[in-house]
């Protein structure tokens, strides 16, 4: 990832439409296979700037890891001091440490050169009925200038995200599509840039939006998120 997106993510993850109502649909997800005891032990793979890491605290102890220094330093700007510098191929945990692992958006990047291992990494500190809550980018058509920008190594598919998971060990209880009411619109975009001639180059999608949009999206993805 370019180094300026991390301060684009510090600045806009906890109001920007796109983080705040994916997060919340995700976690919606997670409860549904969770203890309902709020004592956990927690793991954001990738934790970024450590927006999820502080929704998660709702469920228990979170610990966090992310491979970039850049990152790190702003979690620790919201003060989250359980992190560590490591790699998803290298997860520096004792075997059946946590009752959850998530990973936002990780294992598609081009420093991750086998995802399968690190879903074995993810799967080796998991206790026992332990749950992964893995969500990745979809379809390698939709690339765009943000890819570029964030330094994708690949897009994927829902069957092939379930075969990745089983040849792991994982037994899969949920795949889904996510963000599909809006993703006519997406497509819409993503078609606009490539005649435009936008999509080889370098632009971020995580820009400030106005209240209004902001508002109108986060309500499209909270319906999306009751149908789920």
């Amino acid at each position: 990832m370019e180094a300026e997106e991390y301060a684009t993510i510090y600045a806009l993850e906890q109001r920007h439409w796109w983080y705040v109502g994916m997060l919340a649909n995700s976690l919606g997800q997670l409860e549904r296979f969770l203890p309902k005891r709020r004592n956990l032990d927690l793991l954001d793979a990738g934790c970024g700037t450590g927006g999820a890491m502080l929704q998660l605290r709702r469920y228990g102890r979170v610990t966090g890891f992310d491979f970039s220094p850049i990152a790190l330093a702003f979690c620790r700007r919201r003060n989250l001091d359980r992190t560590a510098r490591a790699s998803v191929t290298d997860v520096p945990y004792a075997d059946a440490s946590f009752d959850a692992v998530t990973s936002f958006e990780v294992l598609y990047h081009a420093n991750v050169g086998d995802d399968v291992a690190s879903l074995r990494e993810f799967a080796r500190v998991l206790r026992p009925g332990g749950v992964l809550l893995l969500r990745l980018p979809a379809f390698e058509w939709l690339r765009s200038s943000h890819d570029a920008m964030v330094h994708t190594r690949h897009r994927y598919t829902k069957p092939e995200v379930q075969a990745k998971l089983r040849a792991a060990g994982f037994e899969p209880l949920k795949v889904t599509y996510a963000n599909s009411l809006l993703f006519p619109l997406v497509v819409g975009v993503r078609l606009l840039q490539r005649v435009l001639g936008h999509a080889e180059s370098k632009e971020s999608d995580v820009k400030e939006t106005s209240p209004l949009v902001n508002t109108v999206l986060r309500g499209v993805l909270a319906v999306e998120g009751a149908l789920m």
